[in-house]
């Protein structure tokens, strides 16, 4: 194996958003720095199940807000007046 080549691997630790703190071995900054999370399992939608919510409040709901019945009402109207 060559010399340097490899980056430092040492212990870090890691502070979730909600201040909880735990230690892991990275090549991320030095030996004993603090890596501070901004988007962590704790608030991102994803793992909090909010990928439902997204999809209720986004742009499916819009467009089914907009063109939820299109075409459907004059269709069944027409089957209606057909069938008298």
């Amino acid at each position: 194996m060559k010399a340097d080549v490899h980056p430092d691997y040492h212990e870090i630790t890691v502070q979730q958003t909600d201040g909880t703190t735990y230690k892991t071995r990275s090549t991320w900054g030095k030996e004993g720095d603090v890596l501070k999370l901004d988007v962590d399992p704790l608030t991102h939608p994803a793992w909090q199940g909010g990928t439902g919510k997204v999809v209720e409040k986004g742009q499916l709901s819009k467009f089914e807000k907009r063109f939820g019945n299109f075409g459907l009402v004059e269709a069944e109207e027409k089957k209606a007046e057909d069938k008298k």
